[in-house]
């Protein structure tokens, strides 16, 4: 576990005495690791070389760097380039504009309505800068910054919908918006984006039927690309939501579809995994080549106002908040709320006990972290949970967290253990310490990997170690296509994440979440050393990768 330093050698970094996981599933070995100009010179028994910085990793494990293959990290990006919580936890490329949710494109007129969109991810006392307009000034903005770790992008449908569409209006696209939006997804594929993401339960992207999604889809696949999708619904409708990712990949022509945070939320819905997973196998069996991802948690994590009905989203934040002081429609709400089902109703799937507010940006509310609307209401001696929700809303200007506890062990364990299922934190890179430290973030943050590899694989023995590392490699690097990373190969990318399989475990939880994990020794970078021990080093070797051609098709 010891780093030497030496001023000039042969090569960059010698890893010796690891235990090689290679990130293709196969049976572990013994072997050294040699690098050299950011990519993997060798891996054999008993090399004799020296190099500039040499780790013995005797009794740990050397795997590829993990790939969060559904990523936010987009949203922390601007205000911290060191992506901190990812990184400690041996992510080395995170695929951002996940969820419908890209920076890019920027239509001038409607840069405000963009802004909204993220406004409830910047930090207390920050705004956001976007300089940018096109996909394509937006990758090289973050080149220009510098970052820790690799990133790799998907255009979000949302950022669609508001440059070229209807954004908030809850109608279809005319003709001239359908070919503004197919000309703005053309641009960032010509820019290098993997594909399209889209976030069917948020505004603007709730109002989009199937058929409108399908007719932008089409670009992506045009272009050999990828749809990644939050689907319509996770609890009642959740069968029919994976059957939609299918029919747009199957109509559109793109080379698959990732369904994104796979679970089935509520407990009346508990067990429906079973039917999830049939579908997907279906869909793979007729040729449609359908993954998803899962992080290990039994909450899930979003904005507080997704627990709105669609219609008083219409418009946009500053017409939700006018609509939630009326008591009218205040009344409406709730009787929406109790009693209509065809909508992604998360106080029907959760309950108001098992759903937390986790971060705030005013002082009125910020000793309610961590607490359940339910506990809120008690404390405080509100009404009812509805007062809690709309007081809290308007008083910070829709920007609120909240975590929700709705998922059953079960199904977690069950989606984990399917060949179709990859690991992605739907976290982003945020820190202990400075401007994104605020609040009680989910702890998938920054334990994700550690608790897969730790809880998972060494202690309930649901995974193998080498099948646990592919799903975090080598099978999202194939679902993305990326020929030279996900695996630890001669003349490969040098990502690689050096652990204790032993002692590596997740430390961050709902109460405490800004804790790092334990277990993680070294994180390399394209061939740098990015952490060591508890240090993350100031260096960024992070690249944008780019999709330099059409994206192979998947056999799984």
């Amino acid at each position: 576990m010891e780093v030497e330093r030496e001023l000039s050698k042969d090569f960059d970094i010698f890893i010796q005495n690891g235990t090689i996981v290679d990130g293709s599933g196969d049976k572990q070995f013994r072997a050294d690791v040699v690098i050299r100009d950011g990519r993997i010179k060798d891996i054999n028994t008993n090399l004799d070389v020296e190099a500039k910085v040499i780790i013995d990793a005797d009794g740990l494990v050397v795997s590829p760097g993990f790939i969060d293959v559904h990523s936010h990290s987009d949203t922390t990006l601007p205000f911290d380039n060191h992506l901190e919580s990812t990184i400690r936890q041996g992510i080395t490329s995170s695929v951002v504009g996940s969820c419908g949710l890209s920076l890019a494109p920027v239509k001038e007129e409607r840069i405000g309505l963009l802004k909204q969109e993220f406004e409830i991810f910047t930090p207390p006392g920050t705004t956001l800068d976007i300089t940018w307009r096109s996909f394509h000034e937006y990758l090289q903005e973050i080149e220009r910054k510098r970052i820790s770790s690799n990133i790799i992008t998907h255009v979000g449908f949302g950022a669609i919908r508001i440059a070229g569409g209807p954004a908030y209006e809850d109608r279809a696209p005319t003709t001239d918006e359908f070919e503004e939006m197919r000309a703005y997804v053309s641009e960032a594929m010509d820019a290098g984006a993997f594909g399209m993401s889209t976030g069917l339960i948020y505004p603007p992207q709730v109002y989009a039927s199937t058929e409108e999604i399908i007719e932008v889809a089409k670009v992506v696949g045009q272009y050999g690309g990828l749809y990644f999708s939050h689907i319509r619904g996770e609890g009642a409708t959740v069968l029919k939501a994976v059957q939609e990712v299918i029919d747009i990949v199957e109509a559109s022509g793109c080379i698959g579809g990732q369904i994104a945070h796979h679970k089935i939320a509520g407990k009346p819905f508990w067990g429906m995994s079973k039917e999830t997973l049939n579908l997907i196998a279906r869909a793979n069996a007729k040729g449609i080549s359908i993954t998803c991802d899962q992080y290990p948690y039994d909450r899930g994590a979003t904005s507080l106002i997704s627990l709105l009905p669609p219609w008083v989203h219409e418009g946009g934040v500053s017409e939700l908040l006018k609509r939630i002081s009326d008591t009218d429609n205040q009344a409406k709400i709730r009787e929406y709320i109790e009693q209509r089902k065809d909508w992604e109703n998360m106080v029907e799937e959760a309950g108001w006990d098992r759903i937390f507010v986790s971060s705030v940006k005013t002082q009125k509310w910020k000793d309610v972290e961590g607490l359940s609307i339910a506990e809120i209401k008690d404390i405080r001696r509100y009404p009812d949970e509805y007062a809690v929700l709309f007081e809290i809303i308007f008083d910070d200007n829709a920007e609120v967290m909240m975590t929700m506890e709705s998922m059953g062990e079960e199904d977690i364990e069950r989606i984990m253990k399917s060949k179709f299922t990859m690991i992605g934190t739907d976290g982003a890179g945020i820190s202990p310490t400075g401007i994104l430290s605020y609040g009680k973030p989910h702890p998938r943050h920054y334990g994700t990997y550690p608790r897969i590899l730790g809880r998972y694989a060494r202690e309930k023995g649901l995974l193998s170690l080498e099948n646990a590392v592919y799903k975090m490699t080598g099978f999202p690097a194939k679902r993305l296509g990326l020929e030279d990373r996900g695996l630890l190969a001669k003349g490969n990318w040098a990502d690689i994440v050096i652990f204790n399989p032993d002692t590596i475990i997740d430390s961050a939880t709902f109460l405490e979440p800004h804790k790092f994990p334990i277990g993680i020794h070294h994180v390399i970078v394209n061939g740098t050393l990015v952490v060591t021990e508890d240090t993350q080093l100031d260096v960024f070797p992070g690249q944008v990768l780019k999709r330099k051609k059409a994206i192979g098709p998947l056999t799984i």
